[in-house]
């Protein structure tokens, strides 16, 4: 009877992982995405300080050289809705391919550009088209290999780390203006950056969207393997048939993409307008503007009124990179640690393998957890800054301030951004890249009016001004994201007629 019995036992079912990436796979990963996101960091910041030795060259006007930094901008919100939407279904590794390609021959050709404004004003949009979809990309990869419980350790070292870029930029950049040595090596730099970082791409990435691999297990055509696992298959198979693998792959893939497919920038657009996400796009977006100002108004602040040189100028920038990259890394612990502590208090037992299901889960609640305490003191530092440096305080002090921002700064737009993807799992690119066009549009606004408004209200006003619109204005938002967010998250996913097409395709496909 026990042996019938035995028998008749259904056989136990093991819970589908969330991800087969082990965890060295994963932390591999992180240094490759934490590499490939130094590009715009990096090239915008190193820019800036290069705008007077520009003009000169090109015999040009300053406000003539400004203009490719509005370009530069946005090419920022343009670049994420053509790639990375495109790479929820075409898969991350061509996207990231095709990208770092255009990066690196666009800086190839202002390196090589001598006499020409109209070809600098065409590669910069070039350089920016190539490297400001990496971040919505990289969102992405997370988003594909990590549960929503542990996204904030990888992404808060991954951004963290690429936030070294911001460091970097200004003091080479300032280096080279103060000695006047010409600015071509910069660009030089550049495409040696992108070169390595492609090769890098092409040699270690491996695909990790799931509308291509699934959670991993699923495998994929030559053509979307590294280089170096096809030399390696092209070494361990050598006499071997391939017709087996070949049958197994088409089994194992839900549909093959083999063809290039755009993915219609209006779904991510239409982001934007619903109740929920608007409330998370600006509590990413608006910090991202006011440091983008911060950073902006740093070369008239410490040249005219500290009387600093190009070089210390560009030492300027350190203190709020320092802030960004620590924010980074202690927020990514917070995020995690907020996420435990909110499924505790609602009794929710964390699945660590197949990752949670988000529909009745609090998960607005837990990414704002802590909100209130933080914009107190961002609101402060904020509305402080303006006036100490009106003041003409100790430039101690407003070097203390731009640390302090750029950690919160970093600390808001990075927890809201993860919201973003938690709240659309099926298009987490596409989710990252509407939130990127949001904080473009807002700095791109923010900057053009900041030399306008300082002079018609003076520093301190513009900063109090920033500090209501950004500070106050978050303490609603967060209120009303914390007691309506899953209720307008949870009529917007019932409303299939609001749904992004891919969203619903994958809907169904579940």
């Amino acid at each position: 009877m026990s042996s019938g019995s035995k028998a008749l036992e259904a056989p136990a079912t093991q819970p589908v992982p969330y991800t087969t990436f082990t965890s060295s796979r994963k932390k591999l990963l992180t240094l490759i995405l934490t590499t490939t996101m130094f590009a715009s960091p990096l090239t915008a910041t190193i820019y800036l300080p290069l705008l007077p030795l520009l003009a000169t060259h090109f015999h040009t006007s300053l406000q003539a050289i400004n203009l490719t930094v509005t370009l530069y901008v946005v090419f920022q919100a343009i670049s994420p809705l053509i790639f990375s939407t495109t790479s929820d279904t075409v898969g991350r590794r061509p996207i990231l391919l095709a990208t770092y390609t255009i990066y690196t021959f666009a800086s190839l050709g202002l390196a090589l550009n001598k006499h020409s404004y109209a070809a600098l004003l065409l590669l910069r949009a070039l350089q920016s088209l190539g490297a400001s979809a990496v971040l919505a990309v990289a969102y992405g990869v997370i988003a594909d290999v990590c549960p929503p419980a542990e996204r904030g350790a990888m992404q808060g070292f991954a951004i963290g780390g690429s936030n070294l870029a911001t460091c970097l930029g200004p003091v080479v950049g300032g280096w080279v203006a103060l000695k006047s040595g010409g600015f071509t090596w910069v660009f030089w730099a550049l495409v040696i950056f992108g070169g390595v970082v492609l090769l890098l791409i092409g040699t270690a990435l491996p695909e990790t969207a799931r509308n291509v691999v699934g959670n991993g297990s699923a495998e994929v055509p030559k053509w979307r393997q590294t280089w170096w696992n096809i030399l390696k298959k092209k070494k361990s198979t050598s006499g071997k048939g391939k017709g087996g693998g070949e049958d197994k792959d088409a089994g194992a893939r839900k549909k093959p993409l083999l063809s290039f497919k755009m993915t219609n920038p209006w779904a991510c657009l239409r982001i934007l307008f619903w109740r929920d996400t608007a409330l998370v796009l600006w509590m990413s977006s608006s910090p991202y503007a006011v440091w983008y100002c911060v950073q902006t108004s740093i070369p008239s602040i410490y040249k005219n009124t500290y009387g600093f040189n190009e070089l210390h100028i560009g030492l300027t920038y350190l203190p709020g990179a320092a802030g960004v990259i620590l924010g980074s890394y202690l927020n990514g612990k917070l995020m995690d640690r907020n996420y435990s502590i909110t499924a505790h208090s609602i009794g929710h037992k964390i699945d660590r393998v197949s990752g949670d299901n988000l529909d009745d889960f609090p998960i607005e609640r837990a990414r704002a957890r802590g909100a209130y305490w933080l914009l107190v003191v961002y609101t402060c530092a904020l509305a402080g800054y303006g006036w100490v440096v009106k003041s003409h305080v100790h430039e101690s002090v407003p070097l203390l301030l731009q640390f302090v921002l750029g950690m919160l700064c970093t600390s808001f737009q990075q927890t809201f951004s993860t919201l973003l993807v938690d709240i659309f799992p099926s298009s987490p690119s596409a989710a990252a890249a509407a939130g990127n066009t949001v904080k473009c549009v807002l700095s791109a606004v923010a900057v053009a009016t900041l030399q306008p408004l300082v002079e018609a209200l003076g520093i301190g006003w513009f900063f109090t001004m920033l500090t209501v619109l950004s500070g106050a204005g978050g303490f609603v938002v967060a209120w009303a994201m914390i007691t309506k967010g899953l209720e307008w998250r949870t009529a917007r996913v019932k409303s299939a007629d609001n749904l992004p097409k891919d969203a619903i395709r994958e809907e169904k496909r579940r």
